[in-house]
């Protein structure tokens, strides 16, 4: 196994970390989901540009016969980010105490503001940084107004 493979399987362990992380951990974390709300993805051109990218390495390798352990991982690679990039769909996961957005716990109580743009944009001003929450369904947003009433 050269350094290269060694690299790839490192690459494909932690986008299956983070993959099971996202998928089964996160929505178990910090007691009960109340709500769940996907978003919109983002960043598509960057997905196909990397996926591009891979697919040239494969195409590199298998022609200049190159080892076939690096092929098959080249392949999990982008099987990888085809999940990441276009299976799995962004959410937003209301708790009790708080919420997950973008995988970043977010306590109620740090919520100085909130806002909602024209164009169907939930802004929530935080102490120092400001979240930008597009969902999918415009009419997730009352839901999401619902359910923040409740908790406060």
């Amino acid at each position: 196994m050269t350094a290269t493979d060694i690299v790839l399987v490192l690459f494909i362990a932690a986008l299956l970390a983070y993959a099971i992380y996202d998928e089964f951990i996160m929505p178990r974390r910090h007691g009960e989901s109340l709500l769940t709300i996907p978003l919109l993805r983002r960043n598509r051109i960057d997905a196909v540009i990397f996926v591009g990218l891979l697919v040239i390495l494969i195409y590199n390798n298998t022609m200049s016969h190159g080892a076939l352990l690096t092929t098959w991982l080249l392949c999990a690679l982008v099987l990888m980010a085809i999940y990441l990039f276009w299976v799995r769909s962004p959410k937003i996961i209301f708790k009790s105490q708080g919420f997950f957005f973008a995988n970043v716990w977010i306590e109620y109580n740090r919520i100085k503001e909130m806002n909602l743009s024209e164009d169907g944009v939930l802004v929530m001003q935080l102490e120092q940084r400001r979240l930008l929450i597009r969902v999918k369904n415009i009419e997730d947003l009352e839901k999401i107004y619902k359910l923040l009433v409740k908790t406060q």
